[in-house]
């Protein structure tokens, strides 16, 4: 007996209406990492990953194999543990190994990040040892534009920008302090310290505020705890080589670490 849904369609009929509602139109935007397509469904777009790899502010740029690949795949198991943790996201589904669906979103023009240990620009500027592992989870934002460098800025300045209210940014924080928890938890399972990160928040076309954009080494320090490897886009960044091992090496890891 065929089980239909409240469309009147079995889930065969079903999955393809949705296929064909969710192919890719024009592309609506291009970053430095990713593609983001329309739909014919005009709250949901298709984002894209590519190989293109940049760091410093796009200062240094290249490509490296199968990058969109495994970000997408890594993306895609992270955002699923994270759903199934009640972290609200734009996460639909993948579609195939390069491409996902998402809801569109506003891009809230913060970059949330978070550092567990000094590494980095933090360590740079604040003249600390890298790998010093913090007292407290310290929170910054960084206003998101290219031309200015994509600056660190604080509470005031992010109201003052129009980019956020006072009562959004507490929400905000909330929860991106209840995802590096789980961020954790889930890393140490994989035997990775999770060093830093940073996340985009958006909002839907109802006004939540969700996860949006994508959790990877692009946008994680991760080490080794044995080694203190580097498995992240460091590698590239500091000409480390062996880019395409490292993000295969999370990739599995986290596979692993998700079936258990």
């Amino acid at each position: 007996m065929k089980i239909l849904n409240d469309c009147g369609l079995d889930a065969t009929a079903f999955k393809k209406m949705k296929v064909i509602m969710s192919q890719k139109k024009e592309m609506l935007y291009e970053g430095k990492a990713k593609q983001v397509f329309a739909t014919e469904n005009p709250d949901e777009v298709v984002v894209r990953y590519k190989d293109d790899a940049t760091a410093f502010n796009a200062q240094k740029r290249g490509q490296f194999d199968r990058k969109g690949e495994l970000n997408n795949a890594i993306s895609t198991l992270i955002f699923g543990y994270l759903i199934e943790n009640g972290i609200p996201t734009h996460f639909i589904e993948k579609l195939d190994d390069r491409e996902q669906l998402v809801k569109k979103v506003d891009i809230i023009p913060l970059e949330m990040v978070v550092r567990n240990y000094a590494a980095g620009s933090m360590a740079q500027r604040l003249g600390v040892e890298e790998g010093t592992k913090s007292p407290v989870t310290i929170f910054d934002i960084c206003y998101k534009k290219d031309e200015l460098g994509d600056p660190l800025i604080n509470d005031y300045h992010a109201v003052f920008l129009g980019a956020a209210t006072f009562e959004e940014l507490k929400e905000m924080y909330a929860l991106t302090g209840r995802i590096n928890e789980l961020l954790i938890a889930l890393f140490d399972k994989m035997n990775v310290i999770l060093v830093d990160f940073k996340i985009e928040l958006g909002k839907t076309s109802d006004g939540k505020i969700v996860l949006a954009d994508e959790i990877s080494p692009d946008t994680c320090r991760l080490w080794d705890k044995d080694t203190m490897k580097k498995l992240d886009k460091d590698r590239f960044r500091r000409d480390l080589g062996e880019i395409t091992e490292a993000y295969v090496e999370i990739f599995e890891r986290l596979q692993t670490a998700l079936e258990k």
